[in-house]
């Protein structure tokens, strides 16, 4: 029995250290630190491989696609693979009644036929540098948190004026671990970017909101583009004269079975973790900032869903918007359900009494440290009265209706032409007109955000604190209702017609364009509202939150420092990270068990005619009744379409590459699991899960539902399955070395 105890106790401790980062997201420039944590996992490659700026390296492959998204590329000639929720504005603004590219799919067949996506772009990282030094320079304890960060803005002001960049080559410098490093990344952006093919919405969208977040899925998440450069192989904007990019390293296809366990990395941009919050925090998430947030987009949601049914010319027109506001609406309810169920606000307590007890018990410590949580709890304490009021006024004047929005981007105009001078305004006015026009305008229905508008005003003053509302917005709803205060404001505003927002732009001076604007009866309304809340709300708000800021940048300074054993990384902020994992099904609920693929067959079983979510072309429908899944087919004769990994993903790293232990592409990162969804927060890994659309599925539809064959000649598809896999059978020597037993 103790020997059994013994082996029992070295497969824990194993256990443990396989998922060790399961859940990080690692720089790549330093996944050094975590490189024999993946090979004992089952990587061959090395970290140098993965990162390198002597040579051609698998991050020269992964591209930033557009402001949100990660892409790939996949051949020597340029082609990208990323989600088909990434490219869906870009098919969107592509696409007419006449030519429903989102409905009906495209694919080009030469290189003549792909189709320039005017304002789209995908930047690749040059290098990451660290600039801690510069950026900290002159930076003490001793600063108040106001003085620490002017002198942060100022170090780094001086390294921007010191670094040369142009429009095509650019950088940023971002804080990680909360303020106590920072990185300079260096980027070359390019400006012509076409689209190659999509599948019809039936296939990239299958499932639709029903889907969304939820396992198992069939969908066939992708897109695909093309990035032109110039006759010298370097970024330019749009020309027919442009070729095919040649980039520095592309990907390979592995068409093989997965296997459960089988290793997994994905590469990306992800937007935003925050692993290291306090519970005050959790807790404010959980009870008061997600349901807010979910009860506007739920009104909003509603009268979308209805209107969008009636029309299929206005179901087109948003289909953008309302994927997009769907998406979050149901992942801050996951999110909040999801804290609770597994008691993040708790387990954070338990963490933070340890931590307590460890600084306590240290004389140094508890001088440099005792006081941050006491003081953060006092900070979140005061912030708590603002939450609500600063969801609903962010939701409603600047996600929900367009009027509210379109006006804000005005009025940036405005104040920065006065800051900025008169040469500025005639720079930039046309870039701002053509921003609304071309991306806000293409959302716009004038109906429908006077409904949406009318009705989440109505919400706003019943359920916000009366000191919250300008005494403007007050006197202006003295005798009206919502509902006809807003008909009134759509019917003398100038800012909601294509017209009238170029007649606006169209003023030679700035003076002109202020006088004009602030003339608008909606924009003089909306301004009102906004300074109030700027002042009652905004600024108060920034003030706490410019403390919690710098003792959480000294909180996390202190958990490296008392918790030294531990691996940190730091949280998303939308930089390049890798992350790595395993293929893994999981227990969603008791006596459930999620295995880790789905199949050809499952589309079929969801396959409901007429149903704008779970509808098939007559075409897919025959070729998956006929099996013919062709060289894409598993050896059991399945086609497999999507797989889980434990791989820790989040918004951004949509369309992220997830590779296998060779370095070689398998399929696209595309959405989360339910169940996990709270993980940027509260990383579980018994249930955080990556959903991803198999290369397999992908290329059978560019190969049997597009017939794009040259899409697939292009490619570099390679099948492992009948070769040794020498690196699993290394993992098994030194786990037999490891135990000493067999």
């Amino acid at each position: 029995m103790k020997k059994i105890s013994v082996i029992l106790l070295l497969f824990f401790f194993i256990g443990l250290n396989a998922q060790k980062g399961e859940g990080g997201m690692w720089m790549p420039n330093t996944i050094k630190q975590v490189e024999a944590d993946m090979q004992g996992m089952g990587m061959s490659v090395t970290a140098e491989n993965i990162w390198s700026n002597d040579k051609p390296s698998i991050k020269d492959a992964v591209v930033q696609f557009g402001g949100g998204c990660t892409a790939e590329i996949m051949s020597d000639k340029g082609l990208v693979f990323t989600n088909h929720h990434c490219g869906y504005d870009a098919i969107q603004k592509l696409s007419t009644l006449e030519h429903n590219y989102l409905q009906d799919g495209f694919w080009a067949n030469s290189f003549e036929e792909e189709l320039p996506a005017e304002g789209l772009t995908v930047t690749f990282i040059d290098d990451i540098i660290d600039v801690t030094d510069q950026v900290l320079n002159g930076v003490t304890d001793s600063m108040s948190a106001k003085e620490r960060q002017s002198a942060i803005d100022k170090n780094i002001n001086a390294i921007k004026k010191s670094t040369p960049q142009d429009r095509f080559h650019t950088f940023s410098i971002k804080p990680f671990f909360k303020g106590n490093k920072y990185f300079m990344i260096k980027k070359t952006t390019f400006y012509d970017v076409r689209l190659v093919g999509t599948p019809p919405a039936s296939l990239g969208k299958f499932g639709g909101d029903t889907d969304n977040w939820e396992w198992p899925r069939h969908t066939a998440d992708f897109s695909v583009f093309r990035v032109y450069a110039d006759q010298n192989n370097q970024p330019a904007v749009y020309s027919p004269n442009n070729k095919p990019y040649k980039p520095k390293y592309f990907f390979k296809v592995n068409i093989e079975d997965l296997q459960p366990e089988d290793f997994t990395m994905v590469i990306g941009f992800p937007g935003r973790t925050n692993e290291y919050l306090t519970s005050y925090a959790v807790k404010q998430i959980q009870d008061i900032r997600d349901p807010a947030r979910v009860s506007v987009r739920e009104i909003t949601l509603g009268i979308m869903d209805e209107r969008m049914a009636k029309d299929k010319a206005l179901k087109l027109k948003l289909a953008s918007k309302h994927a997009g506001l769907a998406n979050y609406w149901k992942f801050w309810i996951g999110e909040s359900q999801g804290l609770k169920k597994f008691k993040a606000v708790e387990a954070k307590q338990k963490f933070e009494q340890d931590f307590t007890d460890k600084v306590n018990s240290n004389p140094e410590w508890k001088q440099k440290y005792g006081d941050i949580l006491p003081r953060l709890e006092q900070l979140y304490g005061e912030l708590e009265p603002y939450l609500t009021v600063q969801d609903y006024t962010s939701e409603i004047f600047g996600r929900n209706v367009e009027l509210p929005s379109i006006a804000m981007v005005a009025g940036m105009l405005e104040k920065q032409s006065q800051e900025r001078g008169e040469a500025f305004y005639k720079m930039v006015k046309d870039r701002y007109k053509e921003y609304i026009v071309n991306n806000m305008m293409k959302n716009f229905d004038k109906e429908t955000d006077k409904e949406i508008f009318a009705n989440l005003l109505d919400f706003y003053v019943k359920n916000v604190d009366p000191q919250y509302i300008s005494p403007e917005l007050k006197k202006a709803l003295e005798n009206k209702t919502p509902q006809e205060l807003v008909n009134e404001l759509y019917e003398k505003t100038n800012l909601d017609t294509k017209e009238g927002i170029e007649k606006l732009f169209s003023k030679e001076t700035s003076k002109e364009f202020a006088e004009a604007l602030n003339q608008d009866p909606a924009y003089k309304l909306l301004t009102a509202q906004q300074k109030w809340i700027d002042e009652k709300v905004s600024a108060p708000v920034n003030k706490i939150n410019t403390e919690i800021n710098a003792l959480m940048s000294k909180y996390l300074k202190a958990q490296m420092e008392v918790y030294s054993d531990k691996a940190f990384y730091p949280d998303a902020n939308f930089t390049m990270r890798v992350s790595y994992g395993r293929v893994k099904g999981f227990h969603p609920r008791d006596a459930v068990f999620y295995e880790p693929f789905t199949h050809g067959y499952g589309i079929l079983e969801k396959y409901k005619p007429g149903d704008p979510e779970f509808d098939l072309p007559a075409d897919v429908v025959e070729l998956l009744l006929k099996k013919d899944y062709g060289r894409y087919a598993s050896k059991d004769g399945t086609l497999i379409t999507d797989f889980l990994a434990t791989n820790h993903i989040t918004g951004g790293n949509s369309g992220s590459p997830i590779l296998n232990g060779r370095g070689e592409h398998i399929g696209l990162a595309f959405d989360g699991v339910w169940q996990g969804i709270m993980e940027d927060i509260y990383y579980r890994p018994e249930v955080a899960r990556s959903i991803h659309v198999k290369d397999n599925y992908v290329l059978w539809v560019i190969d049997k539902v597009g017939h794009c064959n040259h899409i697939i000649d292009e490619l570099t598809i390679v099948d492992h399955s009948n070769e040794p896999k020498p690196v699993k059978e290394e993992k098994k020597k030194k786990r037999k070395k490891f135990l000493g037993i067999f």
